[in-house]
């Protein structure tokens, strides 16, 4: 996931606007009403969300403020926004998205989707500078990881990255922040034109701004921007569903960015459970399929393996008890009755030839049907003589 991005966090609907060169702002805490340049998928949702994706794949949206912003030879500026994005899995890396500054928003309409933010690159004609929050790793433009947050200028490659994060003002401890939590964050950019410095921080929605930022890197603007620059949002999505949302935005010149009013910002949408992938909703039916299936050819073996050597023990066995051999041991012996083994066949049973397979013991054995009163009597008699 990568962050490019200048990002503002505003109150709802219109809380300042542009005035002089020497105030010039705007914040809005939420976007219902507003008039927005769009572009792409991007739209406002009717409770006043800035939608940059729907979450249908391949597409990008784009969102400008309307107005060129009065940048001159690059003025010291700040921009702070609210965000939050929407994986398909919040475990696995999506599209990021960008706050960027750029002398034309028309070119933008030739950005390709498959470009991580949905930003084309730059031209001579159209300087850039953005701010990045990536999801993505791409190893062509030589990133931190799948999740951090970039500066570049005139370039897909990062003049400086770091994971995104924050420090704790209390133990100066860095906590790690996952860009695709469907969790919204605020960022906070600042640049500092007489020192040409740039820093970025951000934290979770209703953590103060830490003290110490996230990025602070050295980059002189005024070779991208010396006059009018257009600001806003960008964002593409991959082969994965996924949403960005911009809750508020807040912007200024020469000062800090209006503050936010958190508490009158829209809900994001629930988050609900995890979305099962495509791939999980083929394989799972066929493995429990297969898996039931299994099941029931090993029952059946095991059924009929006991049924095929299922012992009948009779009323006159009980006094030759400790002489008796099981079912399945002559079963064995005589490997399955195998007419190959048989001796003879008389009136009322068939002999067969067999081996024990714990003595080797070769031994006869008279197989007699239950069905024949009489050839059972014989055969008790003879059990009974020897």
């Amino acid at each position: 996931v990568t962050l490019l991005l200048l990002l503002v966090a505003a109150d709802r609907g219109l809380a300042a606007t542009v005035g002089s060169d020497d105030g010039w702002q705007f914040a809005y805490n939420g976007f219902a009403g507003t008039n927005l340049t769009l572009d792409g998928v991007a739209k406002v949702t009717p409770n006043g969300l800035l939608m940059l994706t729907n979450g249908t794949i391949q597409q990008k949206g784009h969102a400008f403020h309307p107005s060129p912003v009065p940048f001159r030879a690059a003025r010291s500026f700040s921009t702070t926004f609210v965000f939050a994005i929407f994986g398909q899995y919040i475990d696995l890396s999506s599209p990021g998205m960008a706050f960027f500054i750029t002398t034309s928003k028309e070119v933008l309409s030739t950005a390709l989707p498959r470009r991580g933010v949905g930003h084309p690159p730059p031209a001579k004609t159209n300087k850039q500078k953005k701010k990045e929050l990536d999801t993505l790793h791409n190893s062509e433009c030589h990133d931190l990881n799948g999740n951090h947050v970039g500066v570049d200028l005139d370039s897909m490659v990062s003049r400086d990255s770091a994971d995104a994060g924050y420090y704790d003002d209390a133990t100066a401890r860095f906590l790690n922040l996952s860009l695709i939590s469907r969790k919204a964050m605020q960022v906070w950019v600042d640049y500092y034109a007489s020192a040409t410095e740039i820093t970025v921080t951000m934290a979770p929605l209703g953590i103060d701004k830490p003290k110490k930022p996230l990025l602070r890197t050295i980059v002189d603007l005024s070779t991208v921007v010396q006059d009018m620059a257009y600001v806003g949002f960008s964002s593409a999505t991959g082969v994965l569903f996924t949403r960005h949302f911009v809750v508020g935005w807040s912007f200024a010149l020469d000062r800090l960015a209006p503050m936010l009013n958190i508490l009158s910002l829209h809900a994001l949408p629930p988050i609900g459970p995890k979305s099962q992938s495509k791939v999980l909703q083929i394989v799972l039916p066929i493995a429990s399929s297969t898996t039931v299936l299994s099941m029931g050819i090993i029952v059946y073996i095991l059924v009929r393996r006991r049924l095929r050597y299922a012992e009948v023990h009779e009323d006159w066995e009980k006094a030759f008890g400790p002489h008796r051999f099981s079912y399945k041991d002559l079963f064995q012996a005589t490997k399955g009755f195998s007419q190959k083994n048989l001796l003879g066949a008389g009136g009322f049973g068939s002999v067969y030839k067999g081996v024990l397979r714990k003595s080797h013991m070769e031994v006869a054995v008279k197989r007699v049907s239950h069905e024949s009163i009489q050839g059972m009597k014989e055969f008790i008699t003879e059990v009974a003589s020897m």
